[in-house]
């Protein structure tokens, strides 16, 4: 689509919003504006779509909530194409992120058959938490962009409804072949908080406080294949598979030290550097590893052959 067929798109959306609630906005000022914003000023078309709405909220004296509330259809995540628009959808929990703020009660990504999408609950909506792997009905949320990106925001006004259903993700696969030249801060022997998962800070959940904790184990790394930079996930199975340890053998090693950081020293000592083979699902910002195994790349062979292979040809 291009931005011409985006203006009129938004022109429309913002025209029945309005009428909706009895306001007849002129369709012509409201495509002359976007026009404005997005064609000469270079806005980009979500900001410049929400200072239109913005603009015409304050010049026919109605709150923002009250517009954007009018409307709440159930849709797919495909469907979510513009922000400041209040709909309903179903979704699977896919990732919980930790929060980086105290106003964010939690922060992932959700996703259907269609697509995945990052989601916001804010701590002042009080809302129940959610936990991965399991589908909810999210009510009454309000779409936003953030950094260019569509999200969902779960406010005050937004319910969340566990519902039975499985529903499906879309797949995207992704098989790559690297060295894994980082390993970043979160990794090793970690403490997740008993109730809601979350990485431990200092034994401190950002929600719950101090509060009873579960061991885990895990690899946040970045996969360089010459080409492409990948983040990936390693949990405790493929880190097993990859170097024998597990989470008993984990814990074993930092009660030895009497330090859990121990315990990522070994992982650096015997992960960075090597060439991994990997197949997982990207997720947003990390690739959530499947499978994994050791790739050994003798470079010296690879030349010694092609010298032979060179000499071949010239008869020597």
């Amino acid at each position: 689509m291009n931005k011409r067929e985006k203006i009129l798109e938004f022109t429309e959306d913002i025209v029945r919003k309005f009428k909706n609630l009895g306001i007849n906005v002129d369709p012509n000022s409201v495509r002359k504006r976007l026009e404005l914003l997005i064609l000469e000023f270079k806005v980009p078309e979500n900001e410049a779509y929400r200072t239109v709405i913005n603009y015409l909220t304050k010049e026919y004296d109605i709150s923002k909530e009250k517009l954007l509330l009018k409307e709440s259809p159930l849709v797919k995540i495909e469907d979510i194409t513009m922000p400041d628009t209040w709909i309903s959808l179903k979704a699977k929990v896919v990732q919980l992120w930790d929060p980086t703020s105290p106003n964010v009660s939690q922060v992932g990504l959700i996703g259907d058959e269609t697509g995945i999408i990052k989601f916001v609950i804010w701590s002042k909506a009080k809302k129940r938490d959610v936990e991965e792997g399991k589908c909810y009905l999210f009510k009454n949320v309000v779409t936003d962009s953030f950094g260019g990106r569509l999200q969902i925001n779960v406010n005050r006004n937004s319910e969340i409804i566990e519902i039975d259903e499985d529903i499906e993700l879309p797949k995207k696969d992704i098989s790559a072949i690297g060295a894994l030249v980082a390993i970043q801060q979160g990794s090793g022997l970690i403490q997740r908080c008993s109730i809601c998962k979350r990485a431990m800070s200092s034994g401190v959940c950002p929600i719950h406080g101090p509060i009873k904790t579960y061991d885990d184990l895990r690899v946040k790394g970045v996969i360089d294949d010459g080409e492409n930079v990948y983040e990936i996930i390693l949990n405790e199975e493929n880190i097993k598979k990859l170097i024998g340890m597990d989470i008993n053998t984990a814990k074993k090693i930092a009660e030895e030290n009497l330090d859990r950081n121990a315990v990522l020293a070994e992982l650096k000592n015997k992960l960075l550097g090597r060439y991994l083979e990997i197949k997982g699902t990207k997720s947003g910002r990390y690739l959530l590893v499947k499978d994994v195994r050791f790739l050994d790349i003798d470079l010296g062979d690879k030349v010694e052959k092609l010298i032979k292979e060179i000499d071949t040809l010239s008869g020597v």
